[in-house]
């Protein structure tokens, strides 16, 4: 009967979408995750300096960007996009990817770019 294979083809559509969404989801979680632990990891690439006794930690640009490149590159589908300090005692770190759904790949050949952001404070700042 037409109606139920309506009904089958539909519900088949719905499950593909749903299984991109998640693959989706999860890929931009990822790309979060790695985020986060690079400006962690940036957030230790600081210069211990001292002015009449007291000791400060600066981050830098260069430190920063380094520590944050030797996390990135564990993740062979992410890239470091930009890694700095906006402060002296931040780091902010961006890295993009690129999803490929794994059901309707004909739709988005290319894939879909994603950014992530994270921003990471230096504790002895």
């Amino acid at each position: 009967d037409r109606v139920g294979l309506t009904a089958t083809r539909i519900g088949l559509v719905l499950v593909l979408v749903c299984a991109d969404a998640t693959s989706l989801y999860v890929a931009q979680k990822q790309a979060d995750a790695v985020a986060d632990a690079a400006a962690l990891a940036g957030a230790d690439g600081f210069v211990l300096s001292t002015d009449g006794g007291t000791a400060t930690a600066l981050l830098t640009d260069d430190g920063v960007h380094a520590q944050a490149a030797e996390i990135v590159a564990s993740f062979p589908e992410v890239h470091l996009a930009a890694a700095g300090t906006p402060d002296g005692v931040s780091a902010r770190v961006t890295v993009v990817t690129t999803w490929h759904p794994p059901v309707l790949t004909l739709f988005v050949p290319h894939g879909v770019p994603l950014q992530a952001t994270a921003t990471s404070r230096n504790a002895l700042g």
